[in-house]
This record gives structure tokens, C-alpha cells and sequence, in this order.
């Protein structure tokens, strides 16, 4: 298993010549399990990339396993009819429950230029999927190989530190996504501008209310332009007048983006800002394609409304 990351000479590998064959392939199969990822210079492929290879994570029960479902014998009032399987919940001998397989040998791959949505139901795979990509999570098996900074707007809260004050915390928060501190110095000013925090930037955050430090953890994470961003659902902040403010800058944001990973249940969003989809069903791909072909094909089958899909 390994996630590799960072900066400009980060190794990565590309599939031209796979990807080229897939490209006359119908156009809803999922990829392959492919072959191993070679390691390629930044400098080969001209740009950022992402390519995944046989990603499996499973979340397991450390403490006990979870009772088995009981049977008719057992208790007569509770019992009903076996539950349907799911490949996801891995049971122990007995039938009781002692991991989730959230993710299961997920490959694909990402290039310059790419927007790519990620759709599926509630406990599809989608978050932590992302949560894989930005490095959250290492999984079990496979590996990840990204070439070009990452930036993610997944747990933005995470990371600030109460008792440091507001421009402190800029400094943190800055060097922890990787930017050097001449970026983080020339990016403060329009930080602390964009945040309207004025001199309670001189103050603990500790002393903020949770709309304060939202505002700040905002301003931090979309003041650097990004090469890959990864975005959980869409990020705004604050009352009304900031976030008619906010909703401005995450549409330059993401507009400077040179790959993008997205999950959303909005369809207009997708559409907005994705060309390709790939369907996350029980943590599996089960398509990758055009994005409006995907999303009607995912509604088509899920009965979700094109208005919220």
C-alpha cells in the first residue's frame, strides 16, 4: 500500500497508451484493475496527475465485533428475516460484524486538465474515496501516486490552534498545506482583507465565535491557487453578506484549479463545474464517463430528482 505525494518532482504514471484504448471502449465501463504504476517525472507528463491503482480501505471494529443478528430461535419478538448481503460488512465466524469495507480496488486515473465529480448514494465510498486522494487516509491495499501540490477543502476547521492568534494560525495553517513562508507572507494581507477580522487577528482564536473562525479557515484555504483541489461538497461561510462573498471566491477558486475532484449531491454544481463523473456504488466504480450521460443514468436508476442528484 502507498500514497505517494509532493511537490513538482513528485513521481506519479500516466496510461496514455491504456487510456487511449479505453477511450474507444463503451463508455460506462469501469476501469480495470491495470497494471503497476511506473514512477514518471513531473516534468514527462507536463503537468498534475492522479492515478489511483487497486485502492481498497476497510474500517474495522477494534474494540468487539458486533453481535450476530439474531435468529428466529433466539428471540422470537426481534427476529425477522436475514439481512440482504453486503459485500461491504465483513463478519467474523460466528456471523458477528467486525469491519466495513468502505473502498474496494478502485483504479483510475486523472489528468491535466481534468474536472471529475464523484456521485453515488449515501455511503457509496465518495468521502472517504476523497479523504484517500488528499492523504487523510492511507488505505489498506494499492496506492496513490499524485504529481502537483493538493490542496483539499475537506476538514478545514482541522488544524487551528486556540491558544495562537488569528495571524499565528494563518502561518500554521499555511505552512501545514505545504506553502513556503514567503507564499504564506505574501498571501497574509489578502487573508486577513478577505476574513474582515481586522485586529482580532492579534487575538487567540479561542476567543472567536465559531462564524470568526470559520471566516478565517476560509480565507486561509482559498487564498493559494491550487494545482489539484479536492472539495467535499460545496464550501461557503458566514451570514448572508459573506457568504454572497464567499460564493464569488470559491467559483474563482475552483476555476484555478488544474484538476479538480468534487462530490456533491447537486446536480446543477456538477454540471457547473465537472466534464467526467465517476458512479461510486458500495464502494466499488461502477461507471466513468461523460458527466450529464452518468447523472442521468444515476438518476434513471436511483429515482434521485435532477434537481438534488
Amino acid at each position: 500500500m502507498a500514497t505517494v505525494q509532493g511537490g513538482d518532482q513528485m513521481t506519479h504514471s500516466t496510461r496514455a497508451a491504456q487510456k487511449e484504448a479505453d477511450e474507444s471502449a463503451a463508455p460506462f465501463l469501469a476501469d480495470g484493475a491495470g497494471e503497476p504504476v511506473p514512477a514518471v517525472s513531473a516534468e514527462q507528463t507536463g503537468g498534475p496527475s492522479i492515478a489511483v491503482r487497486n485502492v481498497s480501505l476497510v474500517f474495522p471494529l477494534y474494540e468487539r465485533a458486533l453481535p450476530a443478528a439474531p435468529t428466529r430461535e433466539d428471540d422470537d419478538d426481534h427476529a425477522g428475516p436475514p439481512p440482504a448481503e453486503d459485500e461491504r460488512i465483513l463478519l467474523s465466524p460466528d456471523g458477528g460484524i467486525i469491519g466495513v469495507r468502505a473502498v474496494h480496488d478502485v483504479s483510475f486515473d486523472i489528468g491535466k486538465g481534468e474536472r471529475v465529480a464523484l456521485i453515488g448514494k449515501n455511503g457509496a465510498g465518495k468521502t472517504t474515496l476523497l479523504q484517500i486522494l488528499a492523504g487523510i487516509l492511507t488505505p489498506d491495499e494499492g496506492e496513490v501516486r499524485t504529481c502537483g501540490r493538493t490542496t483539499n477543502l475537506i476538514r478545514i476547521n482541522l488544524g487551528m490552534r486556540g491558544e495562537a492568534s488569528g495571524h499565528r494560525n494563518i502561518t500554521l495553517l499555511g505552512l501545514a498545506a505545504g506553502h513556503a513562508r514567503e507564499e504564506i507572507e505574501a498571501k497574509r494581507e489578502q487573508i486577513a482583507a478577505f476574513s474582515e477580522l481586522g485586529r482580532f487577528l492579534d487575538m487567540p482564536v479561542e476567543t472567536y465565535s465559531a462564524g470568526m473562525r470559520m471566516r478565517l479557515n476560509f480565507a486561509i484555504a482559498t487564498a493559494f491557487e491550487p494545482e489539484i483541489l479536492i472539495l467535499d461538497e460545496w464550501l461557503s461561510a458566514g451570514d448572508a453578506a459573506f457568504r454572497k462573498k464567499a460564493t464569488e471566491r470559491m467559483q474563482e477558486f475552483v476555476g484555478t484549479a488544474n484538476i479538480l475532484i468534487f462530490a456533491s449531491h447537486s446536480r446543477r454544481m456538477l454540471l457547473d463545474n465537472c466534464t467526467r463523473g465517476i458512479w461510486l456504488e458500495r464502494g466499488r466504480i461502477r461507471a466513468d464517463g461523460d458527466i450529464e450521460d452518468l447523472l442521468d443514468a444515476y438518476e434513471a436508476e436511483s429515482g434521485a430528482s435532477r434537481s438534488s442528484a
